[in-house]
């Protein structure tokens, strides 16, 4: 099947000794590169970092000369790739596909584990895609969620952002659920989001901050994670626990990296960029100019030598 669709045409090498030499290329630079790259074993926490340095792997390799040819391996392929057919457009599926049916809690069975998907999909069938090292979930032809296979048996994945239409009516199950827990130990809940949720709490209260929080959370739907992190830390330099402060910062943070940084000149001359500050610190900044007087003692010592007149007076009378 795939040399039908890679339009790959098949023939058999001849045997014995006289067919030896036309494979022996092939099969020979894969113990090459096990023998250069695979000992001893490379140790790795999960399949996509392995791949990740197979391709660096790769990559050096072109740079390498076969015996005493002339030429690199990138060279010779430089001269080879024009010969050969293009790849088709709609890549080749390898996955295996499962249909199970979404559970009251938001989970799917997939061989001995469960998975999370979007909660709005409670009762419905999806479509599963598993592969080697992740599987992906798709209603009908759009993709809902993608997950790390999980390798032990009875295991639960579970996305936070799956969850967040249910706790934003109910966040008083936010603190303990197991999501965030999982969340946590992925590094997607961070020491930021944690500081920015303790200080609205204080401010807000307990129920109105954590939802403040899962407020927070959705913005990750429209904005990468790390301008969302960037907003929070910029807020709560600022002391503003709101979702919208939270949301300005973020989009100034990725606004930031599409354009260039400006130059000392136009720093100079343009106008500042403006920030969420506090309302206290704005106030304060932008009182009115204090023209009174500075404070005069002067009319107290009047009194007090009134003081001293009607005392001395009172004294003589009494000796009188």
């Amino acid at each position: 099947m795939n040399s039908r669709r890679f339009g790959i045409e098949s023939f058999y090498c001849r045997p014995g000794i006289e067919g030896a030499h036309e494979k022996g290329g092939v099969e020979g630079m894969i113990g090459y590169f096990r023998r250069n790259h695979f000992v001893a074993v490379p140790e790795v926490s999960s399949l996509a970092e392995l791949n990740e340095m197979v391709e660096q792997w790769d990559r050096q390799d072109d740079a390498r000369r076969i015996g005493s040819r002339p030429k690199t391996v990138a060279e010779y392929f430089a001269l080879e790739q024009p010969l050969l057919l293009p790849l088709p457009e709609e890549p080749f599926e390898t996955g295996r596909v499962f249909t199970p049916r979404v559970d009251r809690y938001g989970q799917i069975p997939v061989r001995t584990n469960r998975y999370s998907v979007p909660i709005r999909l409670i009762g419905k069938r999806v479509r599963v895609v598993l592969h080697a090292s992740h599987l992906v979930v798709y209603d009908q032809n759009v993709e809902v969620a993608r997950h790390e296979r999980l390798i032990a048996k009875g295991a639960v994945r579970l996305d936070l952002d799956h969850y967040l239409e249910v706790l934003v009516r109910k966040p008083g199950a936010f603190p303990g659920s197991t999501a965030l827990e999982q969340a946590r130990s992925a590094g997607r809940f961070t020491p930021v989001h944690d500081a920015w949720w303790d200080q609205a709490r204080r401010i807000h209260g307990e129920r109105d901050g954590t939802r403040a929080l899962i407020e927070v959370l959705l913005l990750g739907r429209h904005l990468p994670h790390e301008h969302v992190v960037a907003g929070l830390a910029a807020a709560l330099r600022a002391g503003a626990m709101t979702a919208d402060a939270v949301a300005l910062e973020a989009r100034k943070a990725a606004q930031a990296e599409i354009e260039p940084t400006p130059s000392a000149d136009q720093l100079v001359s343009g106008k500042p960029s403006a920030t969420v500050t506090s309302l206290h610190e704005w106030r304060l900044a932008h009182l009115p100019p204090d023209t009174r007087p500075l404070p005069s003692v002067t009319p107290y010592d009047q009194l007090l030598r009134r003081r001293r007149t009607s005392g001395g007076d009172h004294r003589e009378g009494e000796a009188q």
